[in-house]
């Protein structure tokens, strides 16, 4: 069985794959750091969470704002016939105290997120290409795989011509020679496919492969959760309660929000009898007659509920997502030693099973289940390498911990 037109080219370490029939591309050498670099500075989610720390950031602006004063001009046959007036709306510090409050509690949070998401397209841009490189590695695996079939067919024809070997054994070299050259036209296709997510995540076309992966897949070290600090999901979680607090204390004080004081005076009597001008001065207060901002009140109170319930919630996630990518990093990288030490020792049956079959001393079947279990611990390798670093890589992405230095 002839394999998929899909040559399998080694760069600097790292496979490049290719479809044969069309021109060879040049193809842009890309290192984990750039690709994750890419990604931060490319990436359309964190324009979204720029925006939203932009609103977050303004909403704190119109909260330290003041109103600017209302200019009154008005015209009577009454004496004095003029009036000029200067409102001047007065902000309680009662007020203003929890209004900015409230909107500096939602820049943390949207600065909290904003500095979490970032890093959460770091971390899908770093196990996107450590995905990229297992793949690779697998088609490495099965194109070399597939070699060496081709080679024990051609071993079992030359000892069924000698009278060595029966036509049985050939015809299982065969289709085990078949099926291995479709295990490896799917593996090359699977790695050009990783290859085009790790472009896609990077910002770039993903329709042709255009980089070549450049680091290798290396074993990863145990992450342990950093002591002290609130995760960052965590923490905007409670920079939401917080705000939200506050803004029901703002809601529960303005009974009076919108008081103004004003300042003018009054001239021009055609009579005589008033020279000059006449100052004039008042306070303006709202009567709190049809409503006592019982409504607004209650749906500060609502939000404030909401938001206590999914810090609790954010809590709970949080610390079960840690527990768990803790477990899960710990049995990878055990895995990942074990498969390692397995895997000598299965690539050494294998020799010396065919090393056997080439001097007669062993049937193709235990060829064949040996060079099996030696495919397969190689594959459990690869996998188990790439697993130890992603779930590494979630710990540190789940602990990074919240700067409470401005606070």
């Amino acid at each position: 069985m002839r394999l998929l037109k899909v040559a399998v080219v080694a760069v600097m370490g790292a496979p490049v794959f290719a479809v044969a029939r069309s021109a060879t591309a040049q193809l842009q050498p890309v290192t984990r750091a750039e690709a994750v670099a890419r990604a931060v500075a490319r990436g359309p989610r964190l324009a979204i969470a720029r925006a939203d720390s932009s609103a977050a950031g303004a909403q704190l602006s119109i909260a330290r704002q003041f109103e600017n004063p209302v200019l009154g001009l008005s015209y009577s046959k009454s004496v004095p016939q003029e009036h000029f007036a200067l409102d001047v709306p007065l902000d309680f510090p009662w007020l203003r105290r929890a209004r900015i409050g409230s909107a500096q509690a939602g820049l943390g949070a949207a600065t909290y997120r904003f500095a979490f998401l970032r890093e959460a397209v770091a971390f899908d841009a770093d196990t996107t290409y450590t995905r990229a490189l297992a793949a690779a590695a697998r088609a490495r695996l099965t194109m070399r795989t597939a070699l060496d079939a081709d080679s024990l067919l051609i071993l079992a024809r030359v000892r069924r011509d000698a009278g060595d070997a029966s036509e049985l054994d050939v015809q299982l070299a065969s289709v085990n020679a078949g099926q291995l050259a479709n295990a490896a036209a799917m593996d090359s296709l699977d790695a050009i496919t990783a290859v085009l997510a790790v472009q896609m995540v990077m910002g770039q076309s993903a329709v042709a492969p255009a980089i070549v992966l450049v680091d290798s897949l290396e074993m990863s070290t145990a992450s342990r959760p950093s002591e002290g600090g609130t995760p960052l999901l965590i923490a905007a979680a409670e920079e939401d309660a917080r705000s939200a607090e506050l803004a029901l204390t703002l809601e529960r004080r303005r009974l009076f929000p919108t008081a103004a004081l004003s300042i003018g005076y009054e001239t021009k009597d055609p009579t005589g009898s008033e020279t000059g001008t006449l100052p004039t001065i008042g306070l303006a207060l709202p009567l709190p007659l049809f409503n006592q901002n019982s409504a607004a009140v209650q749906l500060a109170q609502a939000q404030r509920d909401r938001a206590q319930a999914e810090l609790s919630l954010a809590r709970i996630e949080v610390n079960e997502a840690l527990s768990r990518a803790l477990r899960a990093s710990v049995v990878a990288l055990q895995r990942s030693s074990r498969s390692g030490r397995l895997l000598d020792a299965a690539n050494s049956v294998a020799t010396l099973s065919l090393l056997a079959y080439r001097e007669g001393a062993q049937a193709l079947p235990s060829v064949l289940e040996a060079q099996r279990t030696a495919r397969e611990a190689q594959a459990q390798y690869v996998e188990d390498v790439a697993a130890a670093r992603n779930t590494a890589a979630l710990v540190r992405l789940l602990t990074l911990t919240a700067n409470r230095t401005d606070k």
